[in-house]
């Protein structure tokens, strides 16, 4: 089931809080790579990842750390907060 909460780029929908870590991962995915109607956005593929990896998905934790080393520390931070909101959401 998607929210109506979108990432901050105007995305795709995201995820309700029942998503699991493999359809967090797969959206994450879509974002890293610019692909399936997601605009490229590291912030939100490392905040899907973020999430998709505290939800069990081992691949999200190996993308994530690939992610945030091609990613600034500011966008890195940001990732996070957005990860924490919406779980907040949730």
């Amino acid at each position: 089931m998607l929210a109506q909460l979108q990432v901050a780029n105007e995305g795709l929908p995201l995820p309700g809080a029942q998503a699991t870590g493999d359809e967090l991962f797969r959206l994450g995915l879509l974002y890293s790579t610019g692909q399936g109607g997601a605009p490229l956005d590291y912030v939100s593929a490392h905040m899907l990842f973020n999430l998709a990896a505290m939800r069990g998905s081992v691949e999200a934790k190996v993308y994530r750390k690939e992610i945030s080393e091609e990613m600034a520390s500011d966008d890195v931070a940001e990732a996070q907060r957005q990860a924490r909101e919406w779980l907040a959401r949730g």
